[in-house]
């Protein structure tokens, strides 16, 4: 993530980023090796510069704040619980409801969180800033699950060389 969209990030979510949701977010890993909170500050980095790369007019600040949020669930969903087997389809609507009992939420805020895992939920997103956050969520969980991979692929290798 590069220095300037941190200090972007910084800018629109100082207090998300310093909130004990956050702090939960730090201790629950995401995809891989990835923590929720680094996932959320990749995606919301991601969500930046794809909107400009792609010179799409935004909300810079509720689409930062949205995309922050997204994954406001606040729980380790890798637990063997029932209620984590449909976690892809039910933690978009924790994490909305977490996040506005902590802030104060726009229209398109809300709508990015609650529609962000479009099309594994039916209803597509309303605005811009989701649509973004939709495509940026599947490329950075895809980059993360993927690196996962790698590392695991990588040691595997790396044993049987040493074995043979």
């Amino acid at each position: 993530m590069s220095v300037r969209y941190f200090d972007i990030i910084k800018k629109h979510g100082s207090d998300i980023l310093s909130s004990d949701g956050m702090k939960i977010e730090k201790k629950c890993i995401q995809h891989g090796t990835f923590s929720v909170y680094d996932h959320s500050l990749l995606v919301t980095s991601m969500c930046i510069s794809l909107s400009r790369k792609f010179r799409i007019k935004v909300n810079e600040r509720a689409m930062v704040r949205g995309a922050l949020l997204h994954d406001f669930f606040l729980y380790d969903w890798h637990e063997p619980t029932k209620a984590n087997r449909i976690h892809g389809f039910t933690h978009p609507g924790i994490a909305l409801r977490n996040a506005e009992k902590v802030f104060c939420l726009g229209k398109i805020e809300k709508n990015m969180i609650k529609r962000h895992m479009f099309p594994l939920t039916p209803v597509p997103p309303r605005y811009r800033e989701s649509v973004i956050l939709c495509v940026a969520d599947k490329i950075c969980a895809t980059k993360e699950t993927a690196s996962g991979f790698k590392t695991r692929i990588t040691k595997k290798f790396r044993r049987a060389d040493t074995n043979a």
